[in-house]
């Protein structure tokens, strides 16, 4: 008996990683149910796929929406088996030049808004599935989640919360509910999220030629060097999605994996080199 198609929510379904893992999943016959605050952007799709497309009007950051998303597919399909914690975006800006209100809300989408979404998504994997049959948690974080860079510290700190927070989650969860959860951390691959993403203007102090923030912006304004195809990095986590044992962290990207190999020789080597200063910091009994 082939096995029946797996049902797929998906958050930050309008453009992007969103978009283009919910044409995939539809593309190898499965079922996903696609939720974004504009649904007409998905107009297109749901009318050539009306029997394995449910689209769904959810703004994370009202968790009212995020349960109605949750329940709305159950009510239909009686289960969720993969989400797809994806909906975000970025900020660029020098923290100086970042309002507290601008930095707060993003914070509200790209943390708790994801904090919401995988909150539920263990009690339904947990309580609502059938039993022993878990599900498949899977955060979009970012390159950025593991290290950071000039003109990304706010969006870098959402990322490296969430990354957190995935870590947690995956360590508390009871092995016999057979929930899998990952962080997908994507370098630069040409979606909204770089070319889309809300620029802040410079302050003074941080202009100038062969300045951090300069080269940064100087290389975001120029985009060839974002040459990851978002397609094909959809193509590859619908394949993720069925790993068996999958890793916690996944660095998508070969800039990804550069970055992650950067930043473990970074920790690694001042690690060592001032371990001895936790020598005799134990409180004698």
């Amino acid at each position: 008996m082939a096995a029946s198609p797996r049902i797929w929510l998906i958050t930050g379904a309008s453009s992007g990683f969103g978009r283009l893992l919910t044409e995939t999943v539809l593309a190898e016959g499965e079922i996903a149910v696609a939720t974004l605050r504009t649904p007409s952007d998905l107009e297109d799709l749901a009318a050539a796929n009306p029997d394995r497309l449910v689209v769904v009007k959810c703004d994370v950051t009202k968790p009212q929406d995020i349960l109605f998303a949750f329940s709305h597919t159950i009510d239909k399909f009686g289960r969720v088996d993969v989400v797809f914690n994806n909906a975000g975006y970025t900020i660029v800006g020098e923290i100086e030049a970042t309002p507290e209100d601008t930095a707060r809300a993003l914070f509200d989408i790209n943390f708790w808004g994801a904090v919401g979404v995988s909150k539920e998504a263990v009690r339904v994997f947990r309580e609502v599935n059938p039993p022993n049959a878990g599900g498949r948690l899977l955060n979009v974080s970012s390159g950025l989640g593991f290290g950071g860079g000039p003109i990304t510290g706010i969006y870098s700190a959402s990322k490296h919360a969430l990354e957190g927070l995935t870590q947690s989650l995956r360590r508390e969860v009871n092995p016999a509910w057979n929930i899998k959860i990952s962080t997908i951390a994507p370098g630069a691959f040409k979606t909204r999220a770089h070319t889309g993403a809300i620029v802040l203007p410079a302050p003074e102090a941080y202009k100038g030629e062969g300045l951090p923030s300069q080269v940064v912006r100087d290389w975001l304004k120029d985009g060839s060097g974002i040459r990851g195809d978002p397609r094909l990095a959809a193509e590859a986590i619908f394949r993720f999605s069925s790993l068996e044992s999958p890793p916690l962290r996944w660095a998508m990207g070969k800039d990804s994996v550069a970055g992650a190999r950067d930043q473990l020789n970074l920790v690694g080597a001042e690690t060592n080199e001032f371990e001895s200063w936790s020598d005799n910091l134990e409180l004698l009994i």
